[in-house]
């Protein structure tokens, strides 16, 4: 029977870890990320886990102990935000070039300058071509249940990609929210144990990260492009096997309202739940419209996407970070590509909104959906790059 529990979504995670029991956990205290590797040392403390908790110097260094430690055949984790994941950015790419899989709690927030300790997706969304698997919670239950399924996603032999799980930082990180927490004994055995079919202390010689002249590195790089299509139908398949586990069903996407929608939100995080709250009010009043969560950024699900919404008329895709390509935001620019090649293509636009942890109302969707209906009935998409929430715009 599942623990009914009052947590943040920061302490969700530090359990899921906790239940998980990593062998490593190396970190470095950033807002709003502090608080996982808090609670989890206060696990190791009390010897609810027989963890390894190194305490380092900076997020580089956090990310590097991580490395070495899955490197050796252990199973490790971190938490960081922001410029923490900023400070990363090397090993970020030394994580998934030496195909370790390392799991990553990212507790979005925006980057500096100026300073904000609020929530965006700017700092995951700047990851997103470092290699790693990305999945998005819109609640603390999906940050729990998400961080409990990335440890089977990067352990596949299949993929052997680290993995990021994002939430909202303030919104669901330090929120309480009542939640369904599986029985330790159900966690380990879902997970299981880390059995890497190399590591540094396996008796065979193996080189980690090392110089790899132009007639091996394109190889290696498209082992790891191969891995991240690969990962698709293992996350399917783990996904699968989590609600027979738990009855809670989990896609690439949620497809809220979207049967018969005309118009639709494409969104991610905790946004979500705004969306459809504004949803059910138009659907009360007559209107088709649907939105549409996605989950699974990396790898991106462009068939599932294309065909979700190929019946769709008019489409806005929200995005809590910039480009600064002047094109739009990077989760418009994956959904319209997807879009691309369908026969009868929606007319799709792009709001930036909700930068630097700007409040986002019940309004702000009510003007996305009004800005379709005009779309519709006109036929013209007008301005494709949009803000909305702008004082002044």
């Amino acid at each position: 029977m599942a623990i009914r529990e009052r947590l943040s979504g920061n302490e969700a995670v530090a359990v899921a870890f906790k239940q998980i029991d990593l062998d490593v956990m190396a970190a470095y205290p950033i807002t709003p990320s502090t608080e996982v590797p808090q609670y989890f040392s206060q696990f190791v403390a009390d010897g609810h886990v027989k963890t390894e908790f190194v305490a380092v110097e900076s997020e580089h260094s956090a990310m590097s102990a991580c490395i070495a430690a899955a490197a050796c055949g252990g199973r490790a984790a971190t938490a960081t935000s922001a410029c923490g994941l900023a400070l990363m950015w090397e090993l970020l790419y030394v994580a998934s070039g030496t195909r370790v899989p390392v799991t990553l709690a990212v507790i979005n927030r925006a980057l500096s300058a100026p300073i904000n300790i609020n929530n965006d997706h700017s700092d995951s969304m700047g990851a997103r071509d470092s290699g790693w698997i990305q999945i998005y919670s819109e609640n603390n239950q999906e940050a729990y249940d998400n961080q409990i399924m990335s440890v089977r996603i990067a352990e596949h032999k299949d993929v052997m990609l680290p993995v990021m799980i994002c939430q909202d930082g303030f919104i669901t990180s330090h929120a309480i929210e009542n939640i369904e927490l599986l029985e330790d004994e159900k966690v380990a055995a879902f997970t299981g144990s880390y059995q890497p079919e190399w590591s540094l202390l396996s008796g065979n010689p193996v080189s980690v990260g090392p110089l790899d002249i132009p007639q091996f590195y394109f190889e290696h790089a498209y082992q790891r492009a191969r891995a991240m299509i690969d990962s698709k139908k293992v996350i399917l398949d783990v996904f699968e096997e989590f609600g027979k586990l738990t009855g809670r069903e989990y896609g690439l996407f949620e497809e809220y309202k979207m049967e018969d929608a005309e118009r639709a939100i494409v969104v991610l995080n905790s946004s979500a739940g705004t969306a459809k709250h504004v949803c059910n009010e138009l659907r009360a009043k007559g209107e088709k419209v649907g939105v549409l969560k996605l989950r699974v950024f990396r790898p991106f699900p462009t068939e599932e996407i294309a065909k979700a919404l190929s019946h769709v008329k008019a489409v806005a895709v929200m995005d809590k970070a910039e480009c600064f390509s002047a094109l739009g935001g990077p989760v418009f620019a994956d959904v319209r590509t997807a879009c691309y090649d369908l026969e009868k293509r929606p007319q799709i636009i792009n709001y930036i909104y909700g930068l630097g942890g700007r409040d986002v109302k019940p309004d702000d969707f009510l003007t996305v959906y009004n800005a379709l209906d005009e779309i519709v009935k006109t036929g013209h998409t007008g301005e494709v790059y949009r803000h909305v929430g702008v004082r002044g715009v």
